[in-house]
Parts: structure tokens; C-alpha cells; sequence
């Protein structure tokens, strides 16, 4: 029998699906064509799941349900609640996108992106492997749906191709890593696969082999170098409206389940896997950095930036643990979630921009379409300009402070190793900052293209939300205390959960 201990942890995920169910349910009474109904009914549902994990999170209690196959706790109630938040958002921005291309036909884009937020409520919950599965599974299964909605659109048909080619390539390495640890330890459970693991009467040989494979799923799922090859194409060939929903909320699932499986499920192996994170960070902001420079689509060019930051989110993972000794575990990891979180808030203001300026029958993805953005609005132009400064860590922006969280936990290792890979940080921030600064160039201080339209049509709520979003950039980089200590309580948590 079930108790209701059990059932508290997953209340978040059961009124998620219900409202997804009754939303589909609604939607098809609805004819307007912006789907007001499911809009608002969608954006309470999103505002109500978000509230109950901040609730959850603050009461910091660690809760374990169905035989510690889920788990409530402060880090995963926190990047759920971010991950409502981020949906929210750009539902908001990719509404008015989605209907100017008759994506709004019915209510699969709102049903849609529910599941896939089911799916990453699932993965953020999981202690147990074959449920973080089953959350991967969901979230991929929507996304690979939510590309493809623009069924008349060959660019978008190919890159859902692509996307469900690759990532059922990435689902399977990280399924049959998964089944090596679970044939080497005999046990499914993470807390189990930990202690199996420290005992060492395990094979060490068995369990590399299947954390190798277990590593290259979950790159995947970062975008990190080698397996980015999927990331340019579906930020590119994708509407613009879903390029939003698979580059934000999912991120902050890919950290959460790194943190899950490689830290809470395989910490005794981090000499093993930190090696093979520095190759992933290395090659990450190598590639990604150099190969954005050569980009005039300003989307290909941001999904090329999101595979250099996700290099900065792998350097923090692979300084928790030095030399076998976990004392800088808590500023390590701790940045690292704070690096997700404000990428993720970044991300959403940058694609604000881009929803923003398109109109019906234009993609506004080639930088050149943000020719003179300052003379046609200066804030919007603003907003923009703050998140390329913020992405190419800038101060007083919060991206500055991200990185220099990263490189503080990097120095507090205090290993000639790690100093190296700091210089490196620093060195490919500061190529980065050409081509963020570029797009700056473009909109302040070139012309406007002719035949560009000079008023910029925009709702209110998307006004609203764009203004609060720039405006946290600019609030949280000058006062970032308050977030950095809630990730560093929540991944304290996290850690002395390892302990007990």
C-alpha cells in the first residue's frame, strides 16, 4: 500500500497531468484564434505548479516516495519551479509567433509543452533509474512533437528528423550505460548504486564502461562537444516559438539529472567522470565559440553560444571532487545551478527579442534583421543588448557573476590543473565576446534594413514580461546573493542526503 507521504512528493506532477488532460479537454471548445482559453488556463496551471515547488522548496525537506523511486528535496523543488517559470515565459513570447503560422489550430502546442514539462518534472524527480527514464522519454517524445507542429514547413520537418534521429541515438547510449551499472551493482536505486559503488566490490573495469556511455547520454542531452551536432540545426530549423521551449526549461532537467546520476548515483567514480567532463568543457567552449564567429543566423549563432556555456556548467561539475575529498562540493555544484538558472533567464529574453520581431510571413533570424533596433525601439533594443552582455559575462550583469562563481570554484581546488583550466575559462570568454558584442554593433549602430517596418507590434503581457526579464538581468547581477545562496542550501541539501 501506498502512503500519503508518497503522494506528497509527486502532488506538482499529478495536477500537471490533470491540467494537461483538461486542457486538451477545453481546447476543443475553443475557436478564437489566439486560443485565449487555453492560454490563461494554461499560464494559471504553470503559476500553480510553480507556487507549490517554491512552497515545498522552502520548507527544505528531502522526501522520498514509492520505495525512493521519486524524491522531493530543495534542489529539485527549486529547478522545478524555475522550469514553470521559464515555461511560462515563453509561452507568453511564442503565443502571437505561433498563431501568425497557424500553430494554433488546435491545442497541441499548449498540451504539448505541459507534457514535456511533465517530463521534465519526472526527470528532476527521479532516484531511481528507469524513472529518470521515463521522464527523459516523455520530455524528448513532446519536443520531437512540438518540432515537427509546423507540418507544411520542410525546414522544421527536417530538423525533427534530426532531433528524433540523434536523440533516440543519445536515449539508447544512456539507457545501456544505465543497464551496465545496473548489472555491476544489482540495483536500480541511486542511494543503493552509491553505496554498492563505495563498498568497491564492484568491477571497476564494468563500471566505466557503462559510466562512459552513461557520460555521452547526458552530453547529448547538454550539448556538449562531440555530441552537439544536433543542437545548430534544431535551434535553426525549428520555429522559433519551440526553439524557446527546447533550449530553456530542458536545460535545467540535462543539469538536474547529471547531478542525480553522477553525483547522488556514482559520486565514488567522479575521478572517472571528471575526466571526461574536462574533454567535453574543453572541447565545448573550443568548438562552440569558434564556430559561433562564423554565424550570420542569430539563432544558429545562439545555439552555437549555448554549447560554449554549457562548457562553463561542466567546469563547475568537475571541480566538487579533488583529489577524493568533497569540500568544495557545495560551491562547485552550487555554481553550477546558478549558471543554469541565470543562462536559462538570459536565454528567454534573447529569443524574447527574435519572437518579438518576427511578424507573419518573416523570421527575424539573421542578425542583419536587428539592423538599427535602437532607432525602432530603443527597449527592446536594451533588452537585447543586456542579454548578449549577460551571455558574454559582463559586469554588472548576472552572466559575469555566473562565470566568476564558476572560476571561484575552479581556484578553490586549488590544483595547478584546475588553475589552467581557469586561464582557458577566461581566455574563451573573452572570444566569445566578439560575437556577442557584434550583435550589439548591429543594433545600435547600423542602419535599418529597407522595407523593415518601423513600429514594433507587441501585447502587453509579452511588453510586460520582456521589461521584468531584462530588468532581472540587470537586479540579479548587481545583487546575486540571494539566488547563490538558495542554490548553495539547496545543493547542501543535496549533499548531506549523500552522507545519510
Amino acid at each position: 500500500m501506498i502512503d500519503t507521504l508518497s503522494w506528497i512528493t509527486v502532488y506538482p506532477e499529478i495536477i500537471l497531468l490533470v491540467m494537461a488532460c483538461v486542457i486538451a479537454l477545453v481546447d476543443l471548445g475553443v475557436k478564437t484564434p489566439l486560443r485565449g482559453m487555453t492560454y490563461i488556463l494554461t499560464l494559471l496551471t504553470l503559476a500553480a505548479v510553480a507556487a507549490l515547488q517554491a512552497l515545498f522548496a522552502m520548507e527544505g525537506e528531502t522526501v522520498y516516495g514509492f520505495g525512493k523511486m521519486v524524491v522531493s528535496d530543495p534542489m529539485g523543488n527549486w529547478l522545478k519551479c524555475f522550469a514553470s517559470v521559464a515555461l511560462m515565459v515563453s509561452m507568453v513570447y511564442g503565443r502571437p509567433y505561433a498563431a501568425d503560422r497557424d500553430m494554433l489550430r488546435g491545442g497541441e502546442f499548449f498540451t504539448l509543452s505541459l507534457f514535456s514539462l511533465l517530463g521534465i518534472f519526472v526527470m528532476i524527480s527521479g532516484h531511481n533509474f528507469l524513472v529518470i527514464y521515463m521522464g527523459l522519454e516523455l520530455m524528448t517524445l513532446s519536443s520531437y512533437a512540438l518540432v515537427a507542429l509546423r507540418r507544411d514547413n520542410a525546414t522544421a520537418t527536417e530538423a525533427a528528423m534530426k532531433y528524433f534521429v540523434l536523440g533516440a541515438l543519445a536515449s539508447g547510449f544512456l539507457l545501456y550505460g544505465l543497464s551496465m551499472i545496473y548489472g555491476a551493482t544489482g540495483s536500480l536505486n541511486l542511494n543503493e548504486v552509491f553505496q554498492a559503488i563505495a563498498s568497491r566490490q564492484v568491477k571497476h573495469q564494468v563500471l566505466v564502461f557503462g559510466l562512459v556511455f552513461i557520460v555521452a547520454g547526458l552530453a547529448f542531452k547538454l550539448g556538449a562537444v562531440p555530441f552537439h551536432m544536433w543542437l545548430p540545426d534544431v535551434y535553426q530549423g525549428a520555429p522559433t516559438a519551440v526553439t524557446l521551449l527546447i533550449g530553456a526549461a530542458p536545460q535545467l532537467a540535462a543539469f538536474a539529472i547529471c547531478m542525480r546520476l553522477l553525483v547522488q548515483g556514482m559520486l565514488p567514480l567522479a575521478i572517472d567522470w571528471q575526466q571526461m567532463l574536462v574533454v567535453l568543457a574543453v572541447g565545448s567552449l573550443l568548438v562552440g565559440n569558434f564556430a559561433a564567429i562564423a554565424q550570420t543566423n542569430l539563432k544558429r549563432m545562439l545555439a552555437f553560444s549555448t554549447i560554449a556555456q554549457m562548457g562553463f556548467v561542466l567546469l563547475a561539475m568537475l571541480a566538487g571532487v579533488v583529489n577524493g575529498h568533497q569540500f568544495n562540493a557545495e560551491s562547485a555544484y552550487g555554481a553550477a545551478m546558478f549558471y543554469v538558472i541565470t543562462y536559462v533567464l538570459t536565454t528567454l529574453a534573447a529569443f524574447g527579442i527574435i519572437l518579438l520581431l518576427a511578424r507573419q510571413g518573416h523570421e527575424a533570424e539573421e542578425i542583419s534583421d536587428l539592423a538599427g533596433l535602437n532607432q525602432r525601439s530603443p527597449l527592446y533594443a536594451g533588452v537585447m543588448a543586456l542579454s548578449m552582455f549577460s551571455l558574454a559575462g559582463i559586469p554588472p550583469l548576472v552572466g559575469f557573476y555566473a562565470k566568476l562563481a564558476v572560476l571561484q570554484s575552479l581556484m578553490a581546488a586549488q590544483q595547478t590543473s584546475y588553475l589552467v583550466l581557469t586561464v582557458f575559462a577566461v581566455l574563451a570568454s573573452l572570444l566569445a565576446a566578439f560575437y556577442y558584442l557584434r550583435v550589439v554593433k548591429v543594433m545600435y549602430f547600423d542602419a535599418p534594413n529597407v522595407g523593415m517596418p518601423t513600429a514594433i507590434v507587441a501585447g502587453t503581457d509579452a511588453r510586460i514580461v520582456l521589461t521584468l526579464n531584462g530588468g532581472l538581468l540587470l537586479l540579479l547581477g548587481m545583487a546575486p546573493g540571494g539566488l547563490m545562496t538558495l542554490c548553495g542550501d539547496a545543493i547542501a541539501a543535496l549533499v548531506k542526503s549523500l552522507v545519510n
